[in-house]
């Protein structure tokens, strides 16, 4: 006859060990998971550990666990991240969308000077101090060179300007005197050198020297006058000097174009077109293809106020060039009317070549003056395109769905404050 301890269900009996194994288990799992620091694992073996009791389980509120069938509720600090993550996802949404907006707000053809303050003055010289440096390229802090030249880009029939200087870090000059200097056209390694043009650097008072005996070496180049006038690219002048006892050298580089692509033709006008102002310039183009101009907008008080850009394909023969002030631009900047257009410059765009353009002959100072006293038909209206509609449409339901999961997840705190107003 089978003793009583062999009979299933019994204390002691063979399976009377098993959930104390399991409780020991998991408890084990718990303590290694609490180790860990990670609340949602140590909250799910917990629940394994209620439900691995023996007997009849307790109902009503635990710490841990299920009540009535009902889902165990969240810990507070799991919460609290939830709601976090939730908060980060609808800030990023929301300055997706405002920042895109107010940035599109004007078209890329028309820009405030304040976000292009290095192109306000193209034809003012390029000036550097720098220490002195010699021929093995080692520096000398104890002597500054000051450089000088009035242009980087220059176009068929243009003339370029450079000056050097020695002074000693506190100011006063050293005496210089320029040894040798010699403009030519960087070719590729392999390539057939260029002439070599001398330049004759003076300190005389006339061409590129304005004031005699203050120290300052200068001289002009014109590639269109010398055996440099078919070159295409880059033309360096190294210049060599001695100062202070030391022998130095200095670089000026330019980018010439020999050919003139399309030249200005007619006077230049102006119209209101579709709420903005337009400047009309009138070009005679002799090689198709894309051409870029740019021109400076000055208010009535001489203050930068607008780029306005010109990127099109033109065609051979006469050609109207648009340098548009965008309407909205000039009702939230309030520049000081009329306004003038000025320093424009432009060139035909060469893809996959170096270099990559062929220079206009720029323009020079004021080109046009507009009539406008006021903003009478001038629109407020922000840009519209169809790539900027359908960018702001689903910037805009980002954002709307991001607000919604946030409040949905915590519909007692209202939502975060928006960069550009309310979400609709």
């Amino acid at each position: 006859m089978p003793s009583d301890r062999s009979k299933p269900g019994r204390p002691g009996g063979p399976r009377s060990w098993l959930p104390l194994a399991l409780l020991a288990a998991v408890v084990v799992t718990v303590l290694w998971l609490a180790l860990r620091d990670d609340d949602a694992p140590v909250a799910a073996a917990a629940v394994a550990v209620n439900n691995a009791q023996p007997g009849p389980q307790p109902r009503g509120p635990a710490f841990f666990g299920q009540v009535d069938g009902q889902p165990a509720p969240q810990l507070p600090g799991e919460r609290a991240r939830q709601r976090q993550q939730l908060v980060d996802n609808y800030a990023l949404a929301d300055h997706t969308y405002c920042s895109y907006r107010q940035g599109s707000m004007y078209p890329a053809h028309s820009r405030p000077m304040s976000q292009n303050p290095d192109q306000a003055y193209p034809n003012k010289p390029v000036l550097e101090t720098n220490p002195m440096r010699g021929a093995d390229r080692r520096s000398n802090p104890d002597i500054l060179i000051q450089t000088s030249q009035s242009r980087v880009f220059l176009a068929a029939g243009e003339t370029v300007a450079f000056s050097l200087r020695a002074v000693e870090p506190q100011g006063s000059i050293v005496p210089m005197v320029v040894t040798r200097a010699l403009a030519a056209g960087l070719v590729a390694t392999g390539g057939r050198a260029t002439t070599q043009v001398p330049l004759a650097f003076a300190d005389d008072g006339t061409s590129a020297d304005p004031v005699a005996g203050d120290g300052a070496f200068g001289a002009v180049l014109t590639p269109g006058q010398t055996g440099l006038s078919g070159f295409h690219g880059t033309i360096r002048t190294e210049v060599r000097y001695t100062a202070g006892g030391r022998n130095g050298v200095v670089i000026f580089d330019v980018i010439y174009s020999p050919k003139v692509p399309a030249v200005w033709a007619g006077a230049p006008r102006e119209v209101l077109e579709d709420g903005s102002l337009a400047f009309v310039l009138r070009a005679e183009v002799r090689q198709p293809g894309r051409y870029v101009v740019t021109g400076r907008v000055d208010d009535a008080r001489g203050r930068p106020f607008a780029l306005a850009t010109f990127n099109e394909v033109l065609g051979p023969g006469p050609n109207d060039i648009k340098l548009i002030v965008f309407g909205k631009l000039m009702h939230d900047g309030a520049p000081a009317l009329p306004l003038t257009l000025r320093d424009v410059d432009g060139y035909l765009l060469k893809e996959n070549t170096d270099p990559d353009r062929e220079l206009m002959p720029r323009l020079e100072g004021p080109v046009l003056t507009s009539r406008a006293q006021s903003l009478k038909g001038v629109s407020d209206a922000e840009w519209s395109s169809e790539e900027r509609d359908r960018y702001l449409t689903e910037f805009a339901r980002d954002r709307k769905g991001a607000a919604a999961e946030l409040a949905t997840f915590d519909p007692s705190q209202p939502l975060p404050p928006s960069a550009c107003g309310p979400v609709k």
